[in-house]
């Protein structure tokens, strides 16, 4: 079993696949190992951290792809018109692990399944307690919800505790999550920790005790269409025109109040649900801010743009390009680890090699090609 690690290439990009310390577990479960180098740099992992871990390093992408039959990478394979043909340097027979997007880049799957790869889309890891461990969304969310509230407090001009000071007390600021995953979850911590008064929204009631427990007040519509808002995988569902309407009218009135508002709310193969609307944003006072967790897929504010701060009616709009990539060491680590996790498993203990079963509930989950085709059901489906 060889495993090949690339240095990432896309822009705003700083993790990276593999960590000296997983470079070590990878090869006691009898991989080689050969990394790109330069691969860790950005997340301050040197090369000869890797090289003392056992790993091979090699000068460049072309030459790290020919040594492996497994390669880990951070973003899906650019392609030629992006820049490196990634894409290109794969081969037949060679097994991708990596986030795919492979719901929104259907063009990029059907590429892999004509090379011959045999490709695992790591964003589809199921919602089952066996695969917490191996959950790349949650760990990179978990770092990003914590990270928006910080770059949330250095955009804006006041402190976020109550102060008191022989000049006069200054008020605490007012924080409103908008979406309480694993982002919104650890956003609420973090605002709290830093001395706001944070509120909460989402359509999943589940969320409200869960708010509530880091100290979080709970603002949503409680009617009976709410009380049904989550798939059996834990994802928020679609809600009718109805509902939105019931429940922005509510955020209206609520979000002029607020300071920072921190949006996070994705739907899986989905644009991203608009929940702060240019309306809402001319009611919010001079100086708030707005930190857009999903502009990526088209944001939750129409306001928003990806990698930049913008200022409309007076509130600072900041389109984060990657908040887990700021956090670069620490995202590595977590994302390798889940990595390792994954992989594991499918390792056999005599041969060492890599031993797929698609009757494995993970397996099932994430293989999007093999064998020439598109095997997974929501790629399949007409």
């Amino acid at each position: 079993m060889k495993i090949a690690i690339l240095k990432e290439r896309r822009p705003h990009e700083t993790r990276v696949a593999a960590t000296p310390e997983t470079v070590k577990k990878l090869k006691a479960l009898g991989a080689e190992v050969t990394i790109e180098a330069g691969a860790g740099i950005a997340a301050a992992y040197t090369d000869q951290a890797y090289a003392e871990a056992g790993a091979t390093i090699v000068p460049d992408a072309a030459s790290a792809m020919a040594a492996g039959d497994i390669v880990f990478k951070i973003g899906r394979p650019m392609s030629g018109d992006e820049g490196v043909d990634e894409l290109g340097l794969l081969r037949q027979g060679q097994t991708l692990m990596a986030p795919l997007g492979a719901l929104n880049n259907k063009e990029l799957v059907q590429a892999l399944a004509a090379k011959g790869v045999t490709a695992f889309a790591l964003e589809l890891i199921p919602r089952i307690t066996r695969a917490q461990s191996m959950d790349i969304l949650s760990s990179q969310a978990n770092l990003a919800g914590y990270k928006a509230v910080l770059t949330a407090a250095n955009t804006f001009g006041r402190i976020f505790p109550q102060m008191m000071t022989p000049g006069g007390t200054l008020a605490p600021s007012r924080a409103f999550i908008m979406g309480v995953g694993v982002a919104g979850l650890q956003a609420i911590a973090t605002a709290r920790r830093l001395g706001a008064i944070v509120t909460a929204t989402d359509v999943r009631p589940a969320t409200k005790e869960q708010v509530q427990s880091l100290g979080g007040k709970f603002v949503a519509v409680e009617d009976e269409e709410f009380k049904a808002a989550e798939t059996a995988g834990g994802y928020a569902k679609q809600m009718s025109p109805e509902y939105q309407a019931r429940q922005a009218a509510l955020v209206a009135e609520h979000i002029k109040m607020q300071d920072i508002v921190v949006t996070t709310a994705l739907i899986p193969g989905r644009k991203a649900p608009v929940l702060v609307t240019e309306d809402m944003v001319k009611t919010m006072k001079p100086g708030s801010v707005i930190v857009d967790m999903a502009v990526e897929q088209g944001g939750n504010c129409p306001l928003s743009e990806f990698g930049k701060t913008v200022e409309k009616y007076g509130v600072k709009i900041v389109g984060p390009a990657n908040l887990p990539g700021e956090l670069a060491t620490d995202a590595s680590a977590l994302f390798s680890r889940n990595l390792l996790n994954f992989i594991t498993p499918m390792v056999d203990k005599e041969t060492k090699a890599l031993r797929i079963d698609t009757n494995d509930e993970v397996v099932k989950g994430t293989l999007v090609t093999q064998g020439g085709q598109i095997v997974h059901p929501s790629l399949t489906q007409s």
